[in-house]
C-alpha cells in the first residue's frame, strides 16, 4: 500500500513544525479489506481506513485539514466530488490537552487499485496506478449541431468557470462515430 507513505511525506512537508517532530505523526490502517472478483485477472483493490494521529499538536486545525484536502484531491478525489462519500469521508476527533495542545485523530477511507497483468513469458507484472486527476475547465468554443448536413442549432457557451473537472477516460472514437 502506497497511500499512507505518500500522505505522511505530504504532511511532514506541509504542516509547519511537523517535519522537525515526525514522531508526533502516527499512521494506522484499520478495517482493511481486499476486494477481488472472479475475473481472469489477479487484479484487486485494497480498501481501508487510514487513521492519522497528531500528538501534542499546537497548531491550528486548518493547517492540517487543508493539506489533507489537497492530498485527497489528487489521491482519493471521490471523497471530495461524490456527495455520498464526502458526507462521511474525513472524520476527526480531538482530545484537548492543557496549554493549547490537542491530540488530533483523523480517519480517511482510502482505496488503492492493484493491477496484475500476465506477461508474454507467463510472469506477472504488478502495478499501482495513479487515481484519476483533475484538469482545468477549458473553453470549448462555438458549438454546432448538424443532422444530415443541416445546421440544427449553434451557440457560444459562456466562458469556463474558475474550477476543475475530474479527468475521466473516454472511449476512443473512430472517424465515423
Amino acid at each position: 500500500m502506497n497511500k499512507p507513505d505518500s500522505l505522511r511525506a505530504h504532511l511532514l512537508a506541509a504542516v509547519p513544525g511537523l517535519e522537525h517532530n515526525p514522531d508526533r505523526l502516527l499512521l494506522f490502517i484499520d478495517k482493511g479489506r481486499v476486494r477481488c472478483t472472479a475475473a481472469s485477472s489477479l487484479s484487486f483493490e485494497y480498501s481501508y481506513e487510514l487513521q492519522l494521529i497528531l500528538t501534542d499538536f499546537a497548531g491550528h486545525p486548518d493547517s492540517v485539514m487543508l493539506p489533507i484536502l489537497g492530498w485527497l484531491r489528487t489521491h482519493q478525489s471521490e471523497l471530495l466530488v461524490n456527495l455520498d462519500k464526502s458526507n462521511d469521508g474525513v472524520q476527526f476527533e480531538a482530545d484537548i490537552l492543557d496549554r493549547g495542545k490537542v491530540d488530533l485523530s483523523l480517519t480517511l477511507p482510502l482505496t488503492e487499485r492493484v493491477l496484475v497483468k500476465r506477461q508474454a513469458d507467463d510472469s506477472f507484472d504488478v502495478s499501482h496506478p495513479e487515481d484519476p486527476g483533475y484538469a482545468p475547465y477549458s473553453d470549448c468554443g462555438r458549438i454546432e449541431l448538424h443532422a444530415g448536413g443541416e445546421l440544427l442549432a449553434a451557440w457560444q457557451p459562456p466562458p469556463a468557470p474558475d474550477g476543475m473537472a475530474l479527468v475521466t477516460p473516454t472511449p476512443k472514437r473512430d472517424r465515423h462515430g
